[in-house]
């Protein structure tokens, strides 16, 4: 009682400290009127944000502390972005009545005090910003928490997860739904520019890492963040908000609007469709999801992916008292050591079945059925809603952070789930409130009541029902899974006059750089440049964009730029260093995939505008006929599958996409910035364009050098330099260059010049006869780095997959994450480099091709968890062998860049009829592809086997595994992947995958038996293989006794399959231990 007493005199010195500011307490309790006028629905819900929402409100800042009571209180941006929706959502409801007595305008500039504490508490930290959009590192990125007072800095980076994507986005969608609203928050430029280097971090979602909604990343909270989808869903929809958005609202001008990498938004949208409908590798599902899918964000598109992400969500975590966060979660449990900041190895199985649940996702599934128009949804959640609300002394409802079991119960619960009672963490007669709950249960109460509108808290429109979902938008949203009959744009650019006439003389019309004028041709990079001007401000110390190139979904818009219109051709047709430019066949692939991308993801009112750059070089030699017949493919409208239409520049610019760069504002005194536009080859119109400077694909013979390496490596400097002045073969030519260079370095000076000066000679000369081993082996000395690929490491990664990069038989590196030009160019060159140099370029080959076909295709690379470059290498070598059949295997490295392409595509879809058993297992254990399940399989195994499985000398334990991970979550798939990489044959890999599933199967039907030992999965093949041998009566002596070939090449299924054998080596080993007595056994007596 007297604790009671104790609250309500905290309460009422509460309001008296704040004085005339607030109404009179007595009102408060009066019920709320059922059917009452608009004035009193209203004022109800304003006495309740008053007294449980604004009263806690600083009134330095504008912030929201997340704790109610105490003095040292600290506010979290994303909490407080919540309580200024609560306040500005209100004041919508408020702009129905005229005489309003004040309210609307308070409600609204508290949302805006709210808003504008926020941008103050981010701008002090523009050092932050700066550094973060150049390398987003955790260490460097803005604070998720700040004083609620001053908006000063509470925590190091060392003190607390403050890398929260999630809130960052949040901010800029909320900023844009507010100012859509008619409300001013940003006021002057410093503020825009800022904001627009927000917009720049926040593009980087998709390959960022981040600490998510909960600040505990990975699932096992042990201070290592994670890609979540809710952060790049959020991020996505925040890009889709902010782009071309005017900042100062209906007064703004041309300088107050934001610009989004159309490109970037694009990776956002591929990563989150590709990561859901789990959470993040260690999240199978998880709570944060729902404002991701649902308000405020609706970040998702896809009604059937919504609806199988929403329905785990719902099946896994929905209790009585509300969601869980995510499974094992021990947040606030009654057995989480609340002394230590992160988890113990296998903590987490501790806090299975007891995790707390939190009301406040039921009312994020009432607001959901609001817009969704689903009342049933409303009432469902309504009615389980209602009981779990407590109150204040003065009758106002209060939303519970969460419900916990305590301790005395928690075996109870453990054994029962869902028998015992749980209770409150607050009751909101001891002062304390869940800010974010309250906000929110105001917002769905004001829609449930119908007091505002869907459309009045979204007037940017970002929830649209799926009978409006069209399949274009203004903020180029991917609506819904819509066929897409895209027509593309193409302008055919002839870099000469000459080579227009050549091409004219074939029905190919062109245009020149010239006469396209006044419009002006820029290489994406003079556009990365100009995009170097938005959003600098010097005060702040912020430069403008970082240097990121600009994507085909970029270059295929129109731009007026200082008063000039400018076109742009992709970053294709950029002339290269690297030697797959010379491939023109994989110029004309590279045109296909661009215009297939484009097609599948240009979701903007008007046409992109393809152009498309021939240079006299394309069409030398024996790259003439595939140049044209891409040409004729252009002029019949039809390239790749792809529906085209060719024009005029000046003709098509009507029906394009314009952006205006107006950022680039020139006053007097400054000096405009100077771009180089696309200049017309200055050569004679009349005279003959050289067609047969280049020659056909070269001869093995050519290829191969007429010295031996190891003859040379002992003689002197003198003497190689002699033969390589008196020999003609390139090949041995780089042979010798390679001795010289390990040696003397590659500044050595002969007299035509260093070393490297010889070699690059070399790969030029080689390059345009197409002597392709010669080009890679001297690529490899010089140490080139392919263009783009970084971004094609990121393409694999987004789709959930890891990549390694090393040579098969090798130490790989594994990259989970995504990296810099300069590291993965370190990584492959001491990785790939020690066998055969050729392997480091290859390998950056097919992370190139790779990136390409996942990005368009991503069903080949189905099963597979994990791209090894190395192994997949190897899988084409091997493909190469069996097409010889008893001919010598063609060369890989001989190939062109395009024949390799083919053939990586031809293993990723290989024609399995007519091919061995062995055959079949060497490309499919290469490839590291499992079947459809396997992974659960395996946790199903380990949960009956207590001392775990073995093999290639790789153990993976019963624990901590079972306790630290769940079936379903990503990153048992990769520890399993782990166990797996020590096995150095493909054809044996493949056994063992087997192996594995007909153990499941076996321990599937007979639940009575359990493994009592260690299972070596290596021991249990060779017992197989020795009744295989058997069986097959091999005499000794007639092959080797390990030679598993016959086995390899054997049939898996029927009476002398490799499964009978391998069942029979498991079911011998099952027996061997002691059978666990089932309660429904028939077999037991009691």
């Amino acid at each position: 009682m007297a604790s009671l007493d104790d609250d309500r005199a905290f309460s009422a010195h509460a309001f008296s400290k704040f004085g005339s500011i607030y109404e009179p307490l007595k009102s408060i309790n009066l019920p709320k009127p059922e059917g009452g006028s608009l004035w009193d629905k209203l004022d109800h819900y304003y006495r309740i944000v008053k007294s449980t929402l604004l009263l806690h409100q600083s009134p330095t800042t504008g912030l929201f502390p997340t704790k109610t009571y105490g003095d040292n209180q600290k506010a979290k941006v994303h909490d407080s972005l919540y309580c200024a929706a609560c306040a500005w959502a209100l004041a919508l409801a408020y702009r129905r009545i005229d005489d309003d007595k004040g309210r609307t305008h308070e409600l609204e500039h508290s949302a805006i005090k709210c808003m504008r504490g926020i941008l103050y508490c981010y701008m002090r930290q523009a050092d932050k910003v700066q550094q973060f959009k150049q390398d987003p590192k955790p260490s460097e990125c803005l604070h998720s928490v700040f004083s609620a007072h001053t908006g000063d800095e509470v925590f190091s980076h060392e003190e607390y997860s403050h890398l929260q994507i999630n809130a960052v986005s949040l901010f800029l969608l909320y900023l844009v739904e507010m100012i859509s609203s008619g409300l001013q928050v940003i006021y002057n430029t410093d503020e825009v520019s800022f904001i627009q280097n927000l917009v720049f971090c926040v593009e980087r979602a998709y390959r960022v890492p981040d600490f998510g909604v909960w600040e505990r990343g990975s699932k096992y909270n042990n201070g290592s963040p994670e890609l979540h989808s809710s952060s790049v869903g959020l991020a996505k929809a925040a890009l889709e908000a902010i782009n071309g958005f005017n900042l100062f609202g209906k007064q703004g001008c041309s300088w107050s609007v934001i610009f989004v990498d159309f490109d970037a938004h694009n990776r956002n949208r591929q990563t989150l469709c590709s990561l859901l409908p789990r959470e993040s590798r260690s999240h199978n599902t998880d709570a944060a999801l729902l404002p991701c899918l649902s308000y405020p964000a609706f970040a998702l598109d896809d009604e059937v992916l919504f609806s199988q992400t929403l329905d785990k969500i719902i099946r896994k975590l929905k209790g009585k008292y509300g969601f869980k966060r995510f499974l094992r979660d021990g947040y606030r449990t009654a057995l989480e050591d609340k002394t230590r900041r992160y988890y113990k190895p296998a903590e987490i199985k501790l806090f299975d079945g007891i995790e707390c649940e939190f009301p406040l996702f039921f009312i994020f599934m009432i607001i959901d059925g609001v817009f969704r128009g689903n009342p049933a949804q409303v009432k469902e959640y309504q009615d389980l809603l209602d009981p779990l609300l407590q109150h204040t002394c003065e009758g106002c409802p209060v939303v519970p952070k969460y419900y916990y079991v305590p301790a005395d119960f928690v075996e109870l619960e453990k054994k029962n789930p869902g028998s015992q009672k749980r209770f409150p963490s607050n009751s909101g007669c001891d002062g304390k409130f869940f800010l974010w709950g309250q906000a929110v249960y105001i917002i769905a109460k004001l829609l449930a009541d119908k007091l505002i509108s869907p459309k009045d808290i979204d007037p940017i429109g970002r929830y649209v029902a799926p009978e409006d979902q069209r399949n274009v938008s203004m903020r180029f949203s991917n609506q819904g899974p819509l066929e897409n009959d895209l027509v593309v744009h193409v302008a055919l650019i002839a870099e000469s006059q000459r080579l227009q006439v050549f091409l004219n003389t074939y029905g190919i019309q062109t245009q020149t750089p010239q006469q396209v004028e006044p419009i002006q041709i820029w290489a994406q990079k003079e556009l990365v440049k100009a995009y170097f001007h938005l959003g600098v401000n010097d005060k702040l110390g912020l430069s403008g964009r970082p240097d990121r190139p600009i994507g085909c979904l970029g270059t295929s818009k129109i731009y007026r730029i200082l008063g000039k219109t400018v076109v742009c051709y992709s970053i294709i047709f950029d002339l290269s260093d690297f030697y797959m430019s010379q491939d023109v066949m994989m110029l004309i692939d590279d045109i296909k995939n661009a215009l297939q991308f484009i097609k599948q993801y240009w979701k903007m009112h008007g046409r992109p505008l393809f152009v498309v750059l021939i240079r006299e070089d394309n069409i030398r030699g024996s790259r003439f006929n595939p140049i044209l017949d891409m040409l004729a493919a252009f002029r019949k409208g039809i390239v790749g599958g792809v529906k085209v239409h060719v024009d005029r520049v000046q003709t098509l610019i009507s029906g394009a996409v314009v952006e205006q760069l107006d950022f680039l504002r020139i006053t007097e005194t400054e000096e405009a910035p100077v771009f180089k536009r696309l200049e017309e080859l200055d050569l004679p119109k009349h005279s003959k364009v050289k067609r047969q400077s280049s020659t056909p694909n070269a001869s093995e013979l050519e290829q191969q050098p007429d010295v031996n390496i190891n003859d040379w490596k002992s003689k002197s400097t003198y003497e190689i330099l002699q033969k390589f002045n008196d020999c003609n073969c390139l090949a041995s030519q780089a042979l010798l260059s390679s001795i010289l260079l390990k040696r003397e370095g590659p500044n050595f000076i002969t007299k035509d010049g260093t070393v490297a000066e010889h070699i690059e000679r070399i790969y030029r000369r080689a390059g345009s006869k197409k002597l392709w081993s010669v080009v890679r082996f001297a690529a490899s000395l010089l140490g080139k780095l392919v263009d783009s690929l970084a971004p094609s490491i990121t393409n694999v990664l987004v789709q959930g997959k890891q990549v390694t990069l090393g040579a098969f038989g090798q130490e790989e590196e594994v990259i989970s994450n995504p990296l810099s030009p300069g590291v993965i160019k370190k990584i492959i060159y001491e990785k790939c480099h020690l066998q055969d140099e050729r392997e480091a370029v290859v390998q950056q080959e097919l992370v190139i091709h790779i990136g390409w076909i996942i990005s368009n295709s991503p069903e080949l690379f189905s099963g597979m968890l994990k791209i090894r470059i190395g192994w997949i290498i190897h899988a084409m070598k091997y493909e190469l062998k069996i097409r010889a059949g008893d001919m010598p295997a063609k060369d890989l490295y001989q190939m062109s860049p395009s024949e390799v392409k083919q053939l990586l595509l031809d293993i990723l879809q290989p024609q399995q009829q007519g091919r061995g058993w062995l055959n079949r297992r060497q490309i499919d254990g290469s490839l590291n592809r499992a079947p459809a399940g396997f992974y659960d399989r395996v946790w199903q195994i380990l949960e009956r086997t207590p001392n775990g499985l073995i093999v290639a000398g790789k153990f993976l334990p019963q624990q901590p595994t079972l306790s630290d991970m769940t079936m379903y979550e990503m990153n048992f798939s990769l520890l399993v992947e782990d166990m797996l990489q020590n096995i150095d044959q493909p054809e044996y890999r493949q056994i063992i995958v087997e192996l594995l599933m007909v153990i499941s199967v076996i321990l599937e039907r007979n639940p009575e038996l359990e493994f009592q030992d260690k299972v070596d999965l290596d021991k249990v093949v060779q017992e197989a293989f020795h009744d295989f041998q058997k069986d097959h009566g091999l005499p000794k002596g007639s092959e080797k006794q390990d030679d598993m070939t016959a086995f390899y090449n054997t049939h898996p299924t029927g009476k002398k399959g490799t499964c009978s054998y391998l069942s029979k080596a498991v079911i011998t080993l099952l027996l061997e231990g002691e059978m666990k007595p089932s309660n429904d056994d028939p077999c037991t007596v009691s």
